[in-house]
């Protein structure tokens, strides 16, 4: 019996090396585009580009590399999207906390994921949570991946007197951006395996001829980490408020870890019946991969729906994921490329996945006011407090004083009295 076979039990799973193979290249594809958006992202809160994109590589081969032979499934991870824009803009330039302490904040919450994963509470707190709320949560993402998507293009821009307008459609960044995002929908709709990275390449091609860029060169060593390894502060991010910051990093990776599982492992036909076997292992790689980036320099690593494609190209077992991680890791040497991506290339990169988000809309039960109304709540208040924190927090206390003032307090799970007492004793007492 191979090693392969014995790590990955690819004849039991009806799969052979060269399937995983293929899936794992076909995964890597659709999810490569985060070597050059999350670099950009957290360059604009201040963080090393050039650090921020090994971490990413780093963080992404190692905890595509756990998921591979700690839980054996074909699911590809990287820094989550959302879970980065909240770090970059709400936490480092929304409340000016030092992007360490950011760091040290998401060190916690992955520390906290350990625990909740070793103790079996996740399933309590994930069931507990009205289904309304956790999709809200997502939708809300997407609303503020789209309005800092559109910002990054210039499609939107501030305005004195009515907060935000469109801003100048004739500028060549705009119709660049604007040119990408119709090339991936187009070539996603065509099911062409990398549209998203195909777009974000056009477009930056596209930028040497009409956006003056200038071209670095395309292979060299790997940049240095030491500007963001082991940089994170815990002291600095339990002092500016673990409410504000830890809790909201933890519930969203929370709900998008355990939805990614579920969804892709159901788009493989692995549970059994209806349940994840091995899903706590699972967990347990997602949260101590988080823990990994957040001490190399990076955001949040989560699971990545858009492993959901290499399930489609047959992938079944971790074998897919090791052949991501190692693709991975071969990226490190393409830094001088990544360097030369411009913010409105990753735009339409951003916008299409905001746009993918929006679709949960249509699970609310949109008669029943008491779930609908909280969750419309938090939709809105995220993007327009550009707080994702403030979105949750306001969808937690409207569920739970509609569900008491229409006598129907026994409908709410412990753990959203909890969450959303926790929220209104912040705002009613603490600063900020």
């Amino acid at each position: 019996m191979s090693i392969t076979e014995n790590l990955f039990k690819l004849k039991e799973n009806g799969t052979d090396v060269r399937t995983e193979i293929v899936a794992g290249i076909t995964t890597f594809l659709t999810m490569a585009y985060i070597i050059f958006v999350n670099p950009a992202i957290l360059g604009d809160a201040g963080m090393p580009k050039e650090a921020v994109f090994v971490a990413t590589c780093l963080a992404a081969a190692m905890g595509t590399t756990i998921m591979a032979l700690y839980a054996n499934y074909p699911i590809g991870m990287a820094p989550g999207m959302g879970l980065n824009a909240y770090f970059a803009y709400a936490v480092v330039l929304g409340m000016h906390v030092p992007w360490q302490s950011a760091l040290g904040a998401v060190f916690i919450s992955g520390c906290l994921f350990i625990i909740v994963s070793l103790l079996g509470l996740r399933g309590m707190i994930v069931n507990g949570i009205p289904h309304s709320l956790r999709t809200a949560i997502t939708v809300g993402l997407g609303l503020f991946l789209g309005l800092i998507a559109l910002k990054s293009a210039g499609i939107v821009t501030a305005n004195p007197a009515t907060m935000v307008s469109a801003g100048d459609l004739h500028k060549p960044p705009a119709l660049m951006a604007i040119f990408g995002f119709m090339l991936i929908v187009a070539l996603d709709r065509l099911k062409v395996k990398g549209a998203i990275l195909i777009g974000i390449v056009v477009v930056t091609l596209l930028s040497f001829i009409f956006g003056g860029n200038k071209f670095n060169g395309l292979v060299s060593a790997p940049p240095s980490l030491d500007p963001t390894f082991l940089k994170l502060d815990i002291g600095g991010a339990l002092s500016v408020g673990i409410v504000n910051v830890v809790l909201v990093f933890f519930l969203v990776e929370l709900f998008d870890a355990t939805g990614t599982l579920m969804g892709v492992a159901n788009r493989a036909g692995l549970l059994v019946p209806g349940k994840m076997e091995r899903l706590n292992k699972a967990l347990l790689a997602d949260s101590g991969a988080i823990v990994a980036g957040s001490l190399l320099g990076t955001s949040s690593t989560t699971a990545y729906v858009e492993s959901a494609a290499g399930v489609q190209a047959g992938g079944r077992t971790g074998l897919t994921a090791l052949t991501v991680a190692i693709l991975f890791l071969a990226c490190l040497f393409i830094s001088p490329l990544a360097g030369v991506v411009p913010a409105y290339a990753t735009a339409p990169a951003l916008l299409f996945v905001s746009c993918l988000m929006l679709r949960d809309l249509a699970d609310l039960e949109w008669g029943e006011t008491t779930e609908s109304i909280p969750a419309a709540i938090t939709a809105m208040l995220i993007p327009f407090t550009y707080s994702i924190a403030h979105g949750i927090a306001f969808g937690f206390i409207t569920y739970a004083i509609l569900k008491l003032a229409t006598g129907r307090a026994r409908e709410v799970k412990p753990v959203v009295w909890v969450i959303a007492v926790v929220f209104a004793f912040k705002y009613a007492y603490l600063p900020g």
